[in-house]
């Protein structure tokens, strides 16, 4: 019956099968599949551990091949899919967690990551376990809501700055302190809290009250039905104190500084937002396409891999592509933090979100969108939220402890006091929210702003560990050096010639990806020698390559590969001289010597003391280099040395000096030594623009090769941290001071009330001064 089914309408689908240990296991996941409706053929691999099926989507569908499998006794595993969506309603980190408890909940959910700067969610899921609508479904009963992409607008608006911040704060903490003046003098002073109680019947003050606070009161309620102690359930209980004891009029201002903290609150999150939103809105959101001869303007969703892009003068490049024809000047400033133009021309590669300030360019589109380099930034940016400082997580703890051990005190306060006031205002004046933003405002403060300097950093995690970093790693070539040495010298050995040796070493290298490679080839072109047809290429990492050349075999490396090499004298004249040497051997026999030489770095000097001056103690040069190179470039810049090191001595280092209670900053250029980057406390990779590799090893990425950089990011996280604590300190001493007035009869209900929405403020106007990160000034010395 199957074969009837037309060929067109059926489909292929390969999938994971654990439990499988030999011949007959296959044999039982075969048979069991084979057995469905609809299966025309199943095939299973024991030693890929996978099934291949073919199948009619009409009659049969995924959860019934998860039911075969597991009937048979192993566990099937479909390919997960992925799927982000944006959340409305979120103010708070305790926001953030309810909704990722409502989602990772359900069946099928793999991970499940919410962001409360990007107001986003992304799930990781078994589309056949769960569907979207369940997604809707479990947000919207935590209390929130799943909007569409075209229901957000993203608005343009310029650049945050230090002014944009503080005004509106200073605005409304003069509105919040004249409230609290007017109350106190008019209604507490002056008797006329007194007198409308005396007034009003208390059942209309009651309605009052219920009806002003009613989105309040019914956010407490569902959070109760879901089981859940938010941060205005202790305030309701105060307000429903004040209204059994017959202070409706106390519970009405209450209820409006609730309000007035609802509203500190949404302007806190939505602020520490605007850095973000504004990277995001550098990102075009049109492309004009070379289509059929004509011109035309797309949606950014539109645009394809291959698709030939125009950009006219004082446009922005809409994509990451190479350029076909055409010149420009190209500001990169969004994806280098560096103002500074460049020209490009035909075969240059160009970034999404530059800006082509003068000429026209013709561009070959090669990433779109999320794939792009400035995609890839803006997404970094994002899930920084994810990798949470240690003293964020404290505070996440702290808080969740908070709300039931004010409600003690609370209780505590009406059984020694029979106080309903005090006790009112202890429920009333404690600020949980405060403790949860104390971090992430300035994290994310400092991550945006880094970010438009050219400086990604993964995650507050990541600055509260470099703010204590003691040791920094470096990598030499590319890194310390500008990562393009010149051959300098060139010893033929035995009947070769000197322009010989160098064609065979360029032929040999013709397929090397490393800076050493790159020198030996320039050096060709430069004598204009043509190079020999090459076979059978093999890099040898941190020793060299193998390779036959014109049927010949060739070897060119260090000392490490080619020994026999350091036996020539030229070669120690050459190591004096604090020179890379390469040796070229052909058919097992030494033909001839290549010396190179590299040049720092100008501004590394002076970075290096820049990051003395900031707490590291040591600074150690690790190159795979001879031990007299290493040693002239270590002196040069005063630091340490280690040297003769393969990729993997690299790695070794970092943990050593992990395990003697060391906390290990390594910088690098993330492509060799991504395993080390990846392995101290905090990577930082040297100039990644456009290289997804660096971007992913780095737990900091510095997009253009400017040494400035590193002291600028151990400032910035110095600073940030220094913030950080100045947060929870305050916050610590506000709800210590206002407990115990509350709890001593002190504090009436209404200024604690007013209170309660002044730690919020604070927080952001002293987390706004991290928008304005200061350089730190590099002291120039001059030689001589």
């Amino acid at each position: 019956m199957n074969d009837l089914v037309p060929p067109d309408s059926r489909r292929l689908m390969e999938f994971s099968v654990r439990g499988m240990d030999c011949a007959e296991c296959t044999q039982h996941v075969q048979y069991a599949l084979s057995a469905l409706p609809g299966v025309q053929e199943a095939q299973v691999y024991l030693s890929s551990e996978k099934a291949v099926v073919r199948y009619d989507p009409t009659v049969v569908n995924t959860s019934a091949f998860r039911q075969a499998v597991e009937g048979a006794g192993y566990t099937l595993v479909l390919p997960l899919r992925t799927v982000e969506m944006k959340i409305a309603g979120m103010d708070c980190t305790e926001c953030t967690q309810h909704v990722q408890h409502a989602l990772a909940t359900l069946p099928g959910v793999a991970s499940a990551q919410v962001y409360l700067s990007s107001e986003k969610a992304v799930i990781q899921y078994d589309p056949t376990q769960v569907t979207l609508p369940a997604f809707h479904q479990a947000v919207e009963a935590a209390g929130y809501s799943i909007v569409s992409e075209g229901a957000v607008q993203e608005g343009t608006s310029a650049s945050p700055t230090l002014g944009s911040f503080t005004r509106p704060i200073l605005t409304l903490f003069a509105l919040v302190f004249g409230v609290v003046l007017l109350v106190v003098i008019v209604g507490e002073w002056l008797g006329w809290m007194e007198r409308i109680t005396d007034l009003v019947p208390w059942y209309v003050g009651w309605a009052l009250v219920l009806l002003a606070g009613s989105p309040i009161f019914w956010n407490v309620i569902k959070a109760a039905l879901r089981r859940q102690v938010i941060s205005h359930t202790l305030m309701s209980l105060g307000v429903l104190a004040a209204l059994i004891v017959g202070q409706w009029t106390t519970a009405a201002v209450v209820v409006f500084f609730m309000h007035i903290g609802n509203f500190a609150e949404n302007f806190t999150t939505e602020r520490s937002r605007r850095a973000l939103k504004h990277l995001t809105s550098m990102a075009p959101k049109t492309a004009r396409l070379e289509r059929e001869g004509s011109e035309m303007e797309f949606p950014m969703s539109e645009v394809q891999q291959g698709d030939i892009v125009i950009v006219r003068p004082g446009e922005a490049i809409p994509v990451d592509g190479v350029v076909i024809s055409g010149q420009a000047t190209i500001n990169q400033a969004a994806i280098t933090g560096e103002s500074m133009p460049i020209e490009v021309e035909q075969g240059h590669h160009v970034f999404a979100a530059t800006i082509a300030t003068l000429g026209s360019l013709r561009i070959q589109t090669t990433q779109v969108g999320t794939e792009t380099t400035f995609g890839r930034v803006i997404k970094m940016v994002e899930e920084a939220e994810a990798h949470r400082a240690d003293v964020q997580r404290l505070a996440d703890r702290f808080s969740a402890y908070f709300l039931p051990l004010v409600a003690s005190i609370a209780a505590l306060t009406f059984l020694i006091s029979r106080n309903p006031l005090a006790t009112a205002s202890v429920l009333v004046v404690a600020c949980s929210c405060s403790l949860a933003l104390a971090t992430p405002v300035a994290m994310l403060a400092s991550i945006g702003a880094a970010a438009k300097r050219g400086l990604l950093i993964k995650g507050g995690k990541y600055l509260e560990v470099l703010a204590r970093a003691d040791v920094l790693l470096l990598d030499k070539t590319g890194t310390v050096t500008v990562g393009r040495p010149q051959i300098t010298d060139i010893v033929a050995i035995g009947s070769l010639t000197s322009s010989e040796v160098l064609q065979l070493a360029a032929s040999a290298e013709r397929y090397s990806e490393h800076p050493l490679a790159e020198a030996v080839r320039a050096k060709a072109t430069e004598e204009k020698i043509i190079l020999l047809s090459t076979e059978q290429f093999e890099a040898i990492p941190g020793q060299g390559i193998r390779a036959r050349v014109s049927g010949r075999a060739l070897v060119v490396g260090n000392a490490r590969l080619i020994p026999s090499g350091l036996d020539l004298v030229e070669s120690t004249q050459l190591e004096a001289q604090g020179k890379t040497l390469l040796f070229i051997e052909q058919d097992g026999e030494l033909v001839g010597l290549l010396g190179a030489s590299d040049t720092v770095r100008p501004e590394v000097p002076e970075a290096l003391a820049e990051v003395k001056r900031q707490g590291v103690k040591r600074i150690e040069l690790l190159t795979g280099d001879n031990e007299r190179v290493a040693s002239a470039l270590a002196h040069q810049l005063g630091i340490g040395y280690q040297a003769n090191l393969l990729p993997e001595d690299k790695i070794r280092l970092v943990k050593e000096y992990q395990t003697k209670g060391h906390t290990v900053v390594m910088v690098g250029d993330g492509v060799n030594d991504a395993p080390a980057l990846a392995q101290a406390d905090v990577g930082m990779a040297m100039g990644v623009a456009g290289t997804d590799v660096a971007m992913d090893a780095a737990h900091m990425a510095l997009m253009r090769n400017d040494w400035r950089l590193v002291p600028e990011a151990f400032a910035i996280a110095h600073r940030t941290m220094r913030v950080v604590k100045m947060n929870i300190g305050f916050t610590a001493l506000y709800n210590l001071v206002g407990l115990s007035l509350a709890a001593f009869g002190l504090l009436p209900p209404i200024l604690a009330a007013a209170a309660q929405s002044l730690p919020d403020l604070g927080i952001l106007a002293n987390s706004s001064r991290l928008l304005r990160q200061k350089r730190p000034v590099l002291v120039h010395k001059e030689k001589g």
